[in-house]
């Protein structure tokens, strides 16, 4: 992932809280084996707060990234959202025709490089789950999870557990923070007004940056 200046997160804080704020889905992808291309696997995760610095993510028994990870445990896994099209005609200089703008994209990413752990046997793997609901279902309204009780103890053994450690983190928040102020809050305002999907956290993100931010200096 290619971070210009402008795109770096500004401190650790930035990415922590983005991710924190509800950004727990995310891709796993795994260098393939001799002479096959990399897998890359959609999957939930969850921080581990008892273990800080790792990733805890289940995949089921068969999906065929087991042996690619024993082969080579070394892992990508990467957040992305906040993102949009930004047409040119949003991006064109004052003294030039609109459409002689630029198109860009806009997202927020975070890629943990990590060192992957397979988790087999039943216990952790319960443990694993346990950690995984307290962050999904932190309300607790779910049975038990527990290696001889079901449901959870008759399906344990058709999933293996990872435990990502991570051994380097790379945020970009790509939202134009080198153009001019003006310029900035007018695609925000566009972004709001269009109001596609992902267009309000979208600008949420680059108003956020513009007030950290101000104008650009190198």
């Amino acid at each position: 992932m290619f971070i210009q200046p402008w795109d770096a997160a500004l401190d650790e804080a930035e990415w922590q809280t983005w991710i924190a704020e509800g950004h727990d889905f995310g891709l796993l992808s795994v260098n393939g084996l001799p002479g096959q291309a990399p897998f890359a696997v959609p999957t939930h995760f969850a921080g581990d707060p008892g273990d800080p610095g790792h990733l805890l993510i289940h995949l089921a028994r068969p999906n065929p990234v087991w042996q690619a990870i024993e082969h080579d445990p070394n892992v990508l896994f990467t957040v992305f959202g906040d993102y949009a099209f930004i047409p040119g005609t949003w991006r064109a200089k004052p003294d030039t025709p609109p459409t002689d703008g630029v198109p860009t994209s806009y997202y927020t990413a975070v890629q943990f490089t990590c060192r992957a752990h397979i988790v087999d046997d039943p216990e952790a793997k319960a443990e694993l789950l346990r950690r995984q609901l307290a962050h999904f279902q932190p309300a607790g309204d779910h049975a038990p999870v527990a290696v001889d009780q079901p449901p959870y103890g008759r399906m344990l053994p058709g999933i293996r557990g990872l435990r990502l450690e991570v051994t380097a983190v790379r945020a970009k928040f790509t939202y134009d923070d080198h153009k001019p102020v003006d310029h900035r809050t007018a695609v925000a305002d566009h972004l709001a007004e269009r109001g596609r999907p992902l267009d309000v956290p979208t600008a949420r993100q680059q108003r956020r940056r513009l007030d950290r931010i101000g104008p650009w200096k190198p």
